[in-house]
């Protein structure tokens, strides 16, 4: 089939719950995909900050490979070895004792909230349930994360909002501190808030942030969701600032492509017991050999400290753009995940990059975001401005 024919039947037979680009990808390797009609896009948009280490890297399709010919799947009622052994490899690198795994960032999430309110029993707190999140944040689709996610217009057409959840804006200690009441239980934060502008937490704020949680016996979570596993420079998000949370939510880049999610849990926040939280697939094993070829890859090859490196030539590059045109303000962001803030909306330039053969992604309106493979190269990213700064020309930005 072409793009025009599975286009057209997607349509006929997919839920409309996406503004899909007219295109369907067919094939991948590194940095770049193919179309259907043949057609190759240099891709900075790695499946939302899920291919990190490219599209189909060996390391990872060998682990598929293989696992698939040995067990796929099978019960949470028994040990899984990958699952253990991707377990070890977190918790070796981290500031975590514990891990549970599911199948995305939602579940890792509703994992964490979950977890938020049996702390808060198990610590004799009787009538604290709420969580705190910021304004502007983004957390997941299903409704308890929903809830969680700061912005009106996930809100929308799916009110009443559920009872247990307050809101205090980003990067401003004093209204969170005023947002704690008698019923809280959790704050949870994105170290960078991705799918709200590309917007980083100041470093004094985390420390803010984990004072308060202490002063009130309340559980830091971090949702890593989309900043974890490289992302930034580091092999987590939080080691940037030192601030070390209670609880990580991990997914996305975790796996390589794989879906899986997971939680991280320090000995504190380790209350959950038999019968209290599950998940049929989390864990398998075919996800999870996934995921220790790509963990193992993101440490061996040093892939963090590449990151730092390529973070700042593309920067520099693309500050050489906002010099050049008026409608773009500054850059967002850490490692590579970066925003070109606008001072008008930009999807138009998502549209000419396409066309040009770039994928990029435009969020919170003005904002085009970038988060292309941990592994891209120089060159690649020369490719991806060169393209970019046509495409701003071609919009009159």
């Amino acid at each position: 089939m072409n793009n025009k024919e599975i286009v057209e039947e997607g349509q006929k037979y997919i839920m409309n719950t996406y503004g899909r680009l007219p295109l369907a990808l067919v094939k991948g390797t590194g940095s770049y995909v193919w179309d259907a009609d043949g057609k190759r896009y240099l891709d900075f948009v790695a499946g939302i900050a899920v291919n990190s280490l490219g599209h189909c890297h060996p390391a990872v399709v060998e682990a598929i490979s293989e696992q698939a010919n040995t067990l796929i799947h099978c019960s949470n009622l028994y040990w899984i070895e990958p699952q253990v052994k991707l377990a070890k490899l977190l918790v070796d690198n981290s500031c975590f004792t514990k891990a549970f795994f599911c199948n995305s960032g939602a579940e890792a999430n509703e994992a964490a909230l979950k977890l938020a309110r049996k702390y808060a029993k198990s610590k004799g707190y009787t009538n604290r349930y709420e969580v705190i999140s910021a304004t502007n944040s983004f957390h997941g689709r299903t409704l308890a994360t929903l809830n969680a996610t700061g912005q009106d217009k996930v809100h929308h057409n799916f009110e009443p909002m559920l009872d247990g959840f307050a809101y205090a804006p980003y990067n401003d200690l004093a209204a969170m501190g005023a947002a704690i009441s008698e019923k809280t239980c959790a704050i949870i934060i994105e170290p960078i808030q991705g799918e709200g502008g590309v917007i980083e937490a100041n470093s004094d704020y985390l420390v803010g942030l984990r004072h308060l949680c202490n002063q009130h016996d309340l559980l830091l979570i971090y949702d890593e969701v989309q900043v974890g596993c490289g992302r930034t420079g580091k092999l987590f998000a939080y080691q940037n600032s030192g601030v070390e949370p209670d609880v990580m939510t991990l997914a996305k880049a975790l796996a390589g492509g794989v879906a899986i999610g997971a939680m991280l849990v320090k000995q504190r926040a380790d209350v959950f017991v038999p019968g209290e939280h599950a998940s049929t697939f989390g864990g398998n094993p075919l996800a999870t050999a996934a995921a220790n070829a790509a963990i193992n890859v993101m440490i061996n090859e040093n892939i963090p400290e590449e990151v730092v490196l390529k973070s700042n030539y593309f920067v520099a590059k693309l500050q050489q753009l906002v010099d050049k045109y008026d409608s773009l303000v500054c850059i967002r962001g850490k490692g590579l995940l970066l925003g070109l803030v606008a001072d008008k909306q930009a999807s138009t330039v998502v549209e000419a990059c396409l066309n040009k053969g770039l994928l990029i992604n435009c969020t919170a309106g003005s904002v085009l975001r970038f988060v292309p493979p941990l592994i891209v190269s120089n060159d690649e990213i020369d490719e991806a401005v060169a393209i970019l700064d046509e495409a701003l020309k071609e919009c009159n930005f």
